[in-house]
Formats: C-alpha cells, structure tokens, sequence
C-alpha cells in the first residue's frame, strides 16, 4: 500500500517540477522564472526526501543543502533584480 502512494506521488511530483521547467522556460518576465525556480527548488527537496524514505539519512542533509541553497540564489536573484548588484 505504501508503495502506491509513494509512486503516486513520485508521478505528481514529477508533473509538478514539468510544469515548473516550462515556466522557467516561457515565463514572460524575470520574477515569472525567478518564482519558477524557487518552486522548482521545492520539488526538488520533496523529491530527494520521497526518495530517501526507506534509504539513508543522508538524504535529509542533502535536502537541507538543496533549500538552503534554493533560498540564497532566490534571494540572490531578487536583489540583482532589484538593485542590479548582489554585494554592497
């Protein structure tokens, strides 16, 4: 029974990041893909982490890597949007 859930939502999962790259390859402005990004992030930490149910823990650090990451080139790519510089 586990097993169909996890593969159902391995399959949403990867619709979710599908539609998140055609976004990011269409998006009409910079924040589109900006957000597209960060989304795709998300999917990303819930992909490794629906990966790692039954493996090691070492895909919890590795999705604690991936949104600390997501965050700072997030955060990164706003304020170049914003202010064209990214160190002060």
């Amino acid at each position: 029974m586990l097993s169909i859930a996890i593969s159902a939502a391995l399959v949403m999962i990867a619709m979710a990041m599908a539609l998140n790259l055609w976004r990011l390859a269409k998006g009409p402005s910079a924040p589109d893909r900006i957000l597209a990004l960060d989304t795709l992030s998300i999917n990303t930490i819930a992909l490794v982490m629906l990966i790692g149910l039954g493996a090691t823990s070492y895909n919890f650090e590795a999705a604690l890597l991936i949104a600390m990451m997501g965050f700072v080139g997030t955060v990164a790519l706003c304020k170049f949007l914003l202010g064209g510089d990214i160190i002060e």
